[in-house]
């Protein structure tokens, strides 16, 4: 199998996107079994369980987004020694990582399985589905170890220039979590614990794909079991990675304060509102996938010492996103109630899912600069300023207005929904700041020497 990719050479454009469309196909795999798990139970299941999938659903993607954010540390180091020819330093950050990874699912485990019900509380779940709820957000629980290890190990292989090989694994991830819904929502009738059970097993053979792909690629270093201690590379990437983290569990936490908000309006509203977030994961996949994309490819050139290539795929990235979020903007605006009519029988979740879509759909678009540009700070190891413009637009923007919003005599959704799109263009704003104040630092430092 391949080595590494070359990103400091060659076509911007072309090469972006060579790395960034496998990134895309696995996020689009992700986003579908977990979409999989909404459809089928909305079809096959109750609303209580659509409330429940919805609700326990947020939990999850907080785990999910945080352990993701954190792993970029990996992910950038290791493109980062790849940049500076000091690949020898890989196999302690792997091993490094193994321990602390571990660790951290063990701490969620006990978590999640022990106070699923007291999550569920907070998250302000309708009664009708409390108790659905803490039984997904436990089943997930239970696996939360494999679902660790795959974010982990797909932060790996984008670090090491390889954005193909966690597409395959999660493909047949996605095949086995259909699946899986197949025969416990509809076969079995389990509702939300089928959906959350399914999850897991899909997450636990991408897991065992991941390893088997690994052994069998040829790596730039040498792996030991010396190297699985904690040691100086663990403090190397978590000083990456802990901003980000931090930034990322905070903003989750605005989007289940919004989630709990939403709840308050009623179960149609609630799940309406699951089935809207679910659209929008698809609808912000090529963002994202231009981020983790962007990271990996800054890295390699800011360790090359190429930072004018580096900036310029940034500009390139914010093109393609635009581009690509111009269209998403019509498709949700005009065919959101369509789109929504995909995971609910029910028509007046239906509207309820629109009627949020309607007041999201400007995101779709500015989210595209947005996540360009934290692409090339993570890359750049500006990890600390990402967190702060991050906190700024979450706790300071986002979710005060969507509070605000909510608790109004005629609160709606598509009131709700702006709040998003609102944070993003101050988010915007402050990156553009922080962009020109260090070209003008660097330019000042190059002319005094």
């Amino acid at each position: 199998m391949s080595n590494t990719a070359d990103f400091t050479q060659g076509s911007i454009l072309k090469k972006l996107c060579r790395f960034m469309l496998p990134v895309l196909g696995a996020l689009i795999l992700q986003a579908a079994y977990g979409a999989v798990d909404l459809l089928v139970v909305g079809r096959f299941g109750s609303t209580s369980g659509l409330s429940a999938v919805s609700t326990g659903s947020q939990v999850l993607n907080l785990v999910t987004f945080v352990v993701t954010q954190l792993a970029m540390g990996v992910t950038v180091l290791i493109a980062r020694y790849i940049g500076e020819k000091r690949e020898k330093e890989i196999g302690a950050v792997l091993g490094g990582a193994a321990v602390v990874f571990t660790i951290l699912a063990g701490c969620l485990f006990v978590l999640l399985v022990l106070f699923a019900r007291p999550i569920s509380v907070l998250m302000q779940a309708p009664q009708e589905a409390l108790a659905l709820t803490a039984s997904y957000v436990r089943f997930c629980g239970c696996g939360i170890l494999f679902i660790v290890a795959y974010n982990v190990l797909s932060a790996v292989f984008r670090g090491l220039g390889d954005s193909r090989s966690p597409l395959l694994f999660v493909l047949v991830a996605c095949l086995v979590n259909v699946a899986g819904d197949l025969v416990l929502v509809a076969g079995l009738h389990l509702d939300a614990a089928g959906a959350a059970l399914a999850t897991v097993l899909a997450q636990a053979v991408s897991v065992g794909c991941a390893l088997a792909i690994l052994r069998r690629k040829k790596l730039p270093f040498t792996f030991r079991k010396s190297d699985v201690r904690l040691n100086e590379q663990c403090r190397r990437f978590l000083a990456i990675g802990l901003p980000l983290a931090l930034q990322e569990f905070l903003t989750q936490l605005s989007f289940l304060a919004l989630c709990a908000f939403v709840n308050r309006l009623g179960l149609a509203a609630s799940s309406g509102y699951g089935v809207a977030s679910k659209i929008v994961s698809f609808v912000m996949l090529v963002p994202s996938a231009l981020m983790q994309s962007m990271a990996s490819f800054v890295a390699q050139n800011i360790g090359a010492g190429n930072v004018k290539r580096a900036k310029k795929s940034m500009f390139t990235g914010i093109a393609v996103g635009v581009a690509f979020g111009i269209v998403m903007f019509a498709l949700v605006l005009r065919k959101g109630d369509v789109l929504a009519g995909l995971f609910s029988t029910d028509a007046e979740v239906v509207r309820r899912g629109f009627e949020y879509l309607r007041g999201f759909a400007p995101e779709t678009i500015v989210t595209a600069v947005l996540f360009s540009m934290v692409g090339y700070f993570n890359g750049s190891n500006q990890t600390l300023w990402v967190m702060i413009q991050g906190l700024i637009q979450t706790l300071l923007v986002r979710l005060p207005l969507a509070y605000y919003m909510s608790i109004q005599p005629n609160a709606s959704l598509t009131k709700i929904g702006m709040s998003a799109p609102v944070a993003t263009v101050v988010g915007i704003v402050l990156n553009i700041g922080c962009f020109l104040y260090l070209n003008r630092r660097d330019a000042a430092k190059r002319g005094a020497e």
